[in-house]
């Protein structure tokens, strides 16, 4: 999946400063998994075993998991759609639709959050 549509996807964009972040589950932290993440995004990985280390199933952490997905998931199913091509273009749509400021706001988020969990903190604060 990683080699056959994700990275040849990412070339399609300007992507130079694109952060990658995964939980730390097993099956998504095999080394072959994280040597060709590192090779593709640096020292922009967040992975458990990557640069910049994540915790394994860190709930204050993931932002996509906590917000971004709930977020979508509730703004594609909102008109019930009844067949995958239905579905898919709801999909397309809401990710079209969202701005950068609402990802601005997110990343902000999830840094205050990693920066208090760095310093022992524990701050439950979501978007």
């Amino acid at each position: 999946m990683i080699t056959n549509f994700f990275i040849p996807e990412l070339n399609n964009h300007d992507v130079q400063e694109l952060w990658f972040q995964q939980d730390g589950a097993t099956c998504h932290t095999a080394r072959a998994t994280i040597d060709l993440l590192k090779d593709t995004f640096g020292d922009r990985l967040i992975s458990r075993f990557g640069p910049v280390n994540s915790p394994p199933r860190s709930c204050d952490l993931t932002s996509l998991d906590y917000f971004l997905w709930g977020y979508v998931k509730s703004l594609v199913y909102a008109d019930k759609p009844q067949t995958l091509d239905h579905l898919e273009d709801n999909i397309r749509r809401v990710i079209a639709d969202i701005r950068p400021r609402m990802l601005e706001k997110v990343i902000e988020n999830w840094t205050s959050r990693l920066n208090a969990t760095r310093t022992g903190l524990d701050l439950f604060t979501f978007v």
